[in-house]
């Protein structure tokens, strides 16, 4: 098995897990990269995961079911091009020998829906290291970040983005954006004592420096240097409380300061 992101856009990712022979992909906003890189690895399209509707995760969905005969699978209260089969929070999908388990994860839009598998593949993770779950979670979690709240609220994404965290530490976040340098900047605003963010953002600007993707990234270090997985932490509440003057005993209040905080962060 070989777990690959694909760049689309400006700056997607979709995802492609394959065992050389069948393959899945999720979210594809493009047809295009994924129908040029089934053809150059000799691959047969078996399915389709969606996290949520917009164009740039569902655009080539069309093409590739009619081309392929793929299956699809989408959020059951979000317009997906049909067909496709229709999913909820503690359903199952079984794809390529696999299990995934679906989450709901409301707050980027409002049907958004996450994969999670704790079934590895052997050999799974290019380029990540070997081995752990894996978790598409679309643009609910970004490394260091999270989506914007689009259709959702602030106490819907803080407990969304609580589900995620509570998954295996070794967890591949498989997120479909590369908005992890400018995610980090903004993390460092907020963390300024955080080393563990500082040794990270170092690390990452290195491996983009190389032309490597920042993604999968490992759920354990996000919960060390993502400041919406930290929002009950003190440094990180009273830097809410400093910012817009949240209660900082107020969970979703301290949440909602920081995802506006980001939205206006420069």
């Amino acid at each position: 098995m070989k777990l690959i992101p694909l760049p689309a856009f400006q700056d997607n990712y979709l995802w492609v897990l394959h065992d050389g022979r069948r393959a899945l992909v999720v979210d594809p906003g493009d047809a295009q990269p994924v129908r040029e890189f089934l053809a150059r690895s000799g691959l047969q399209l078996d399915a389709i995961l969606v996290t949520h509707h917009h164009a740039d995760h569902v655009g080539g969905v069309d093409a590739l079911r009619q081309e392929t005969g793929a299956a699809v699978f989408g959020p059951a209260h979000e317009p997906v091009p049909r067909p496709f089969s229709p999913l909820s929070g503690g359903d199952t999908v079984h794809v390529l020998g696999m299990r995934f388990q679906v989450i709901d994860v409301p707050g980027h839009t409002a049907g958004h829906i996450a994969y999670f598998t704790a079934q590895v593949p052997q050999d799974a993770g290019e380029p990540a290291a070997d081995g752990g779950p894996l978790l598409f979670c679309g643009d609910t979690l970004f490394s260091g970040g999270c989506g914007r709240l689009f259709e959702g609220t602030p106490a819907q994404m803080l407990a969304s983005l609580d589900a995620l965290a509570a998954l295996p530490a070794d967890t591949r976040v498989c997120c479909a954006h590369e908005y992890t340098l400018s995610n980090l900047r903004f993390a460092r605003a907020v963390e300024p004592g955080n080393q563990a963010l500082l040794a990270y953002q170092q690390h990452c600007e290195q491996v983009r420096a190389g032309g490597q993707p920042t993604l999968p990234a490992i759920l354990g270090e996000e919960r060390r240097i993502n400041p919406f997985l930290r929002t009950r932490l003190p440094a990180v509440a009273q830097a809410a409380q400093a910012y817009n003057g949240a209660d900082a005993g107020d969970d979703v209040a301290v949440f909602a300061a920081i995802r506006q905080w980001k939205n206006e962060f420069r």
